[in-house]
């Protein structure tokens, strides 16, 4: 304890929550790799680092652990995990442009959720990232912390990973209807993988010696085990300047260098930690459980992109709905709220009250995008997909068969019965009785989208 100010408990506690609002997005990512990369044992185990796992179907209700809640059920994930402690790794996209070219983006995460870039295939489907490292091919070289090597000729550019464990998601736009699928899977096909050694053809570096791996326990979150996952991930998260303090802190009580043990606090410090958790775990889980924010100019990093915020509380709040979010350049969403001077309009979750609704988008008035938009329905609290007659869970502008309105807009119907009139029903979008939220997404956003400029419409009741 080299710090006499952290053997004060009180002093101990607000560490501890603090730690656990700012490490709580290391664990959750942690949670996810070692089912995947980690334990050769779980039937979901994709082969180890360096392996895309492909979703090559759609998704229903039936499949609640393959979309996050609040995720969109029109993109397919593909999901990877790569070790950078050796040597950087090659990602690239390739496969079907021009006519035959459907939206799909591969983002990389380091280890505590930020989004470090995204990558998408050369030509009229090339999706920009974050600054100049994203224009170009659809290749790109991703280095960890301590790669300071050049880069190949061939490549767009590089992408500098804040950790040496970094997550891959690429997500795949499926189109409605089972004759997509195995244009799907010839798109998925072309998302590749391989160390840079590998691709020069050279020989491979040395390897580092293997972690030893903690066996993942889902209480891990709840109380000073918490603190043995930090300690071990912490080795491959180099301190950044802003984390500095907490990190020195966190290193009077032991964790950081690899070998924390619980046991051998002194029992009033592992008392004041267990109460920091605790402490910890309150303020972002109410942050969590509350809507998005409909008005964009309250909040312009509205719904996918809170996960680009440095602020550690809604940095957690952002992990709950979607960990691996895009960044509002690539995609914008928000929760749709009721026009207040309608019934219904109280501030209530949708339905809660057994109304139906209707979204209209006047002539010209359509979501600014360069993809695509839609509208999703998720069920509360759960925010993941409601099974419903048609197996629609989204519609927007890539749903065949939409009928326009006579002076060119759109009026969607999200309801619960099919509407009676042929036209309305084209346009039906199913939700569930009880208690919803309603979703539009926009991917490849007018600037003015993120900026606040542009708002969505209300939704009304139906008459």
């Amino acid at each position: 304890m080299g710090n006499p100010a952290l053997v004060d408990p009180d002093t101990v506690r607000r560490t501890a929550a603090e730690a656990w609002i700012w490490g709580f997005p290391l664990i959750e990512n942690y949670r996810t790799l070692y089912p995947r990369a980690v334990d050769d044992a779980d039937p979901r185990y994709v082969g180890g680092f360096g392996v895309f796992g492909h979703r090559a179907r759609p998704i229903t209700p039936a499949d609640p652990d393959q979309v996050a809640p609040g995720g969109d059920p029109e993109m397919l994930c593909s999901r990877a995990w790569l070790d950078l402690r050796a040597e950087p790794w090659v990602v690239e996209v390739a496969g079907p442009t021009g006519p035959d070219f459907r939206y799909r983006v591969v983002s990389l995460h380091d280890l505590d959720t930020r989004c470090i870039g995204c990558i998408g295939p050369a030509g009229p489907g090339l999706v920009g990232g974050q600054g100049p490292a994203a224009e170009g091919a659809g290749r790109r070289l991703v280095g960890g912390p301590g790669f300071t090597g050049a880069v190949p000729p061939g490549f767009g550019g590089i992408l500098r990973a804040g950790s040496d464990l970094v997550g891959v998601v690429a997500r795949t736009h499926h189109l409605a209807g089972p004759q997509d699928l195995s244009a799907l899977r010839e798109s998925q096909a072309g998302y590749r993988l391989m160390p840079l050694s590998a691709y020069l053809g050279g020989r491979p570096p040395s390897s580092p010696s293997e972690p030893h791996w903690p066996v993942w326990r889902e209480e891990a979150r709840e109380g000073l085990d918490f603190f043995s996952y930090l300690d071990f991930l912490l080795g491959f998260l180099p301190v950044r300047p802003a984390e500095a303090e907490l990190r020195g802190r966190l290193a009077e009580l032991g964790v950081g260098a690899g070998d924390f043990e619980p046991a051998a606090l002194p029992v009033q410090l592992r008392e004041a930690m267990t109460l920091g958790v605790a402490d910890g775990r309150a303020e972002p889980g109410r942050a969590a459980t509350t809507a998005l924010p409909a008005d964009a100019d309250a909040d312009a990093d509205a719904g996918t992109s809170r996960a680009g915020r440095s602020d550690p509380s809604s940095r957690v709040a952002a992990v709950f709905r979607d960990p691996y979010a895009l960044p509002p350049g690539q995609a914008w969403c928000v929760d749709l709220d009721v026009d207040p001077g309608t019934v219904g309009g109280s501030g209530r979750p949708l339905g809660a009250g057994g109304h139906d609704f209707v979204l209209h988008f006047g002539p010209g008035e359509l979501p600014p995008v360069r993809y695509l938009w839609s509208v999703a329905v998720h069920g509360l609290p759960s925010r993941l997909p409601v099974a419903n007659p048609i197996d629609r869970y989204a519609i927007g502008d890539r749903t065949p068969g939409l009928v326009r309105d006579s002076d060119g807009g759109l009026t969607l119907h999200l309801r619960r019965a099919r509407p009676a009139d042929p036209a309305a029903a084209a346009n039906w979008l199913p939700v569930p009785d009880g208690p919803f939220a309603a979703v539009l997404r926009l991917y490849g956003p007018d600037p003015a989208v993120p900026a606040g400029h542009w708002r969505p419409p209300r939704l009304t009741v139906r008459p």
